[in-house]
């Protein structure tokens, strides 16, 4: 446990996102569910909401003055169970970790397009990844949780007990406790066919016209997504890349590689790529596919539901992206099984949506600017045709997240059962340092 002034307290929150500067009373650097029992209960006794933080990367709500923030990273253990195709997972752990001790069975989490984001908080948040189109949601495939809830008391969650907080946690994220572990399925996955067609940013438009049509016949097992960005010019990034607006189509197919090139024949046709890495990988390489920055940075994110797709929403997209745009544009394809009812309910939003677009400021030492934001809100607004305003909550991070976004990352139905049971499990908003479902005032509130 550190306070402010303890050597190594800002060290132990350090994480992946620096545009959040956070600054608890105390941090509790946790290394099983019994410190995180302990944790909350001094907490509550102290009037002190609670946060939880595994790598840092969806930080929305700073952890100040009136927090306790509980780290995860030493909550690191996994288990495989090869028999039932299952992975017990720490709080702390990563899609990595899981990835390489899981490949060697032939086996895989659902995991998302960055393996160095935290597994838990990531399925909490529903899990939006490479392999859903085939698979689901990774908050569709968990078995089961183990939670500290706010009264201190660490539960087994499940769908049979407590059913309320299996379906709230499994997309709701951290609101009704704080998840120790959980027990997912895994997938018989060796290996995938995927990769990046990189095309010059003047190509975007008949690029995006052929993913979509593209996406509209494309199998279940693959999935399209692409990012509109300039790449920085340093020596890292291959030399027809470097200093370049580009269009960035990401692969990914858990089938046969011949199908997949059916897929993406017609964009390779609309255009010449800069450079093609498609290419059939061991599964633990899936991170390649997107290569998102693994090195902490300042930034935030915003995110759009699409209802649906078609030329003018392709107009729109391009009329706000470009080389000078100070953030990157990315659009995901969904469907396939992420828009099918999982086995066991769960709170995830937005299921039905064609697809979600996705922003993020360019890295700036000190966060997006003003202006930055401005252009920013400005294109999702413009996006509002094609959607109800609604977002993927795991694609909401930054200080600028408002509730009003939340909120509208469900539907209405959901986000009433949300916050019954919010009020439920947690009346006081102990758990409020997240994308927060506030609790139904008392009627002892003024």
């Amino acid at each position: 446990m550190l306070q402010a002034g303890d050597d190594g307290y800002e060290d132990e929150f350090a994480g992946f996102d620096l545009a959040v500067r956070q600054h608890p009373a105390v941090v509790v650097g946790a290394t099983g569910a019994a410190d995180v029992v302990a944790a909350v209960r001094g907490a509550v006794a102290a009037g002190l909401a609670v946060g939880v933080q595994a790598t840092g990367h969806g930080i929305t709500v700073p952890a100040d003055g009136d927090a306790l923030l509980i780290t995860t990273r030493r909550m690191d253990g996994v288990r495989v169970d090869t028999d039932a195709h299952t992975a017990w997972i720490d709080a702390g752990v990563s899609w990595e970790r899981v990835l390489q001790e899981a490949a060697p069975h032939g086996l895989a989490p659902l995991v998302g397009s960055a393996p160095a984001v935290g597994a838990v908080s990531y399925t909490l948040g529903g899990g939006l990844g490479e392999l859903g189109r085939r698979w689901g949601f990774a908050a569709d495939r968990v078995r089961r949780l183990d939670v500290v809830t706010a009264d201190g008391v660490a539960r087994r969650v499940t769908a049979d007990d407590h059913p309320d907080l299996f379906w709230a946690l499994r997309g709701g994220g951290g609101n009704v406790g704080v998840v120790t572990g959980a027990e997912v399925d895994l997938v018989q996955l060796a290996g995938v066919y995927g990769g990046g067609l990189f095309f010059a940013g003047e190509d975007a438009g008949p690029v995006l016209t052929a993913l979509l049509a593209a996406g509209r016949d494309a199998p279940d097992e693959v999935t399209l997504s692409i990012a509109l960005m300039t790449f920085p010019d340093v020596p890292a990034v291959p030399g027809p890349l470097r200093g370049r607006w580009c269009a960035h189509v990401r692969v990914c197919s858990s089938g046969e590689p011949g199908r997949c090139e059916d897929v993406i024949a017609p964009l390779r046709a609309a255009a010449t790529p800069l450079l093609d890495t498609v290419r059939s990988m061991p599964v633990t390489d899936i991170g390649t596919i997107h290569n998102d920055p693994v090195t902490p940075l300042a930034t935030n994110s915003r995110s759009r539901a699409l209802h649906r797709l078609d030329e003018d929403a392709v107009a729109t997209i391009l009329r706000h992206a470009g080389p000078r745009t100070p953030f990157l544009v990315e659009l995901r394809l969904m469907g396939g099984a992420l828009a099918r009812p999982p086995a066991v309910a769960n709170a995830v939003g937005h299921r039905s949506a064609a697809a979600t677009v996705y922003t993020t400021a360019h890295p700036h030492p000190d966060g997006p600017t003003a202006s930055d934001t401005a252009a920013e809100q400005a294109f999702l607004d413009d996006l509002d045709a094609w959607s109800d305003g609604g977002a993927l909550v795991n694609f909401l991070a930054g200080a600028h997240v408002s509730g009003a976004d939340v909120r509208a990352a469900y539907d209405a139905e959901t986000w009433t059962r949300l916050v019954a049971i919010k009020s439920a499990w947690d009346p006081g908003n102990v758990f409020r340092i997240n994308h927060n479902v506030p609790p139904t005032p008392s009627r002892e509130s003024p």
